[in-house]
């Protein structure tokens, strides 16, 4: 069962992944900042990396939720 079967709105998964998208690249911003400064913080940049890629995750699947099935 998806989002859009418990009652989301396909604007409010649109909202949520216009968001999702902007915290990634704000995430990106920030990794690229950290490891240029002279002594980068490994640990800092490994958490931002994963949470990266947990909103890749996120985001990757509402857009499949958005995207209809086509029977070929």
């Amino acid at each position: 069962m998806n989002d859009l079967e418990t009652g989301e709105s396909e604007e409010s998964l649109r909202a949520r992944l216009a968001d999702l998208i902007q915290q990634h690249g704000d995430l990106d911003i920030a990794v690229q900042a950290i490891a240029q400064s002279t002594m980068p913080d490994m640990l800092v940049i490994g958490r931002l990396k994963r949470r990266k890629l947990s909103l890749k995750d996120e985001i990757s699947r509402i857009r499949d939720m958005l995207t209809p099935d086509i029977i070929a």
